[in-house]
C-alpha cells in the first residue's frame, strides 16, 4: 500500500501486555504517524519486544473502546 496522506491521517491503537505473564500490565498506545503496514512488519518504539499484542484497530473510536475493555484510565 502506498503511503498516503488519508492514510496517515487515521490514528492507529495497539492493546498490548508487557510481557507474556499473567500479570502483566495492559497497555494502549496509539500511533498517528504509522500505517498499518508498518505496525504489523516493523518495531515499535514504545512496545518491547516481549510484548504480547492483543488488538490493534484503525480509526479513533479504538483507544477509547480498548481502554475501556482493559480497564486502564
Amino acid at each position: 500500500m502506498a503511503r498516503t496522506k488519508d492514510a496517515l491521517q487515521l490514528p492507529i491503537a495497539v492493546a498490548f501486555k508487557t510481557s507474556d505473564r499473567s500479570n502483566a500490565q495492559t497497555k494502549v498506545k496509539v500511533f498517528k504517524n504509522r500505517t498499518i503496514d508498518q505496525v504489523l512488519e516493523d518495531k515499535l518504539p514504545g512496545i518491547s519486544d516481549k510484548a504480547v499484542v492483543l488488538e490493534i484497530g484503525v480509526g479513533s473510536i479504538f483507544e477509547a473502546r480498548y481502554k475501556k475493555k482493559y480497564g486502564i484510565n
